[in-house]
């Protein structure tokens, strides 16, 4: 098994990795896939001794189809600290989508609630604040700002790019925010009102953890970004820029 993934940043605490997609982070289930777990072990003698198995330092998750920057803390003392930043809110995480539509505003926030889909157990669902169904156990707030970067056509339909600050932190939230919007992530299998997808060499949806921000155990500002991977940098080259009005 090959160290194949590219690393941001490295210091004595902390590692930061851009992960591919498909890889799977981690999986509490057996599975014959290889996760990124899987690859830590192999290449890195300190990933075993960090946390519990099978996340171990790993502090925060992405979906298997979406790629961009992971952390990984190398002694216990950087994973509690840097997990308790996440549940505080003080890490400012950005990512960029491409959406099916035109949004029409060009920035604005998505606020509703989510909880576990029950025609679907798969699937997240976004409910209004104040539905009836707001009330029912497991649905948490969740939050999410957006600013649109470009529009694009192909000679089938437009395409919105977007970037996305999640305020929280909620399960396949930025997929359900847009989803919830009427404008899904181009290529999500799951979210996508079962419309055929018009991107042919789209193998996957396409969001990309581009950004964060954080501060390290020594309460200093560390900033980290990752570029669009080749594939999704194919999909707008092959697409036409059209302007927003």
């Amino acid at each position: 098994m090959k160290m194949d993934l590219k690393i941001i940043y490295q210091d004595k605490n902390l590692l930061v990795i851009e992960k591919p997609a498909p890889l799977i982070v981690f999986s509490e289930t057996k599975t014959k896939q290889k996760t990124l777990s899987d690859i830590l072990l192999k290449n890195f003698n300190w990933f075993k001794n960090v946390g519990k198995p099978p996340r171990h330092g790993i502090i925060h998750r992405l979906d298997k189809e979406t790629s961009g920057i992971v952390l990984i803390a190398k002694n216990k003392k950087t994973l509690d600290f840097l997990q308790n930043q996440f549940k505080e809110k003080k890490v400012i995480k950005k990512y960029i989508a491409l959406t099916i539509g035109k949004i029409r505003q060009k920035k604005g926030e998505i606020e509703t609630l989510i909880g576990r889909d029950l025609k679907n157990r798969k699937k997240q669902k976004a409910f209004l604040i104040h539905s009836p169904d707001s009330k029912k156990k497991g649905k948490r707030k969740a939050k999410t700002y957006y600013k649109v970067l470009r529009l694009y056509s192909n000679k089938k339909q437009k395409f919105t790019l977007l970037e996305l600050i999640p305020e929280t932190g909620r399960k396949h939230q930025i997929r359900v925010h847009l989803s919830f919007l009427g404008h899904p992530i181009a290529g999500d299998k799951i979210y996508s009102f079962k419309q055929k997808n018009n991107l042919r060499n789209l193998k996957r949806q396409f969001l990309h953890a581009s950004y964060l921000k954080i501060r390290d155990v020594y309460e200093k500002e560390k900033e980290f970004t990752s570029e669009l991977p080749s594939d999704l940098k194919n999909i707008i080259k092959s697409l036409k820029q059209i302007s927003y009005d």
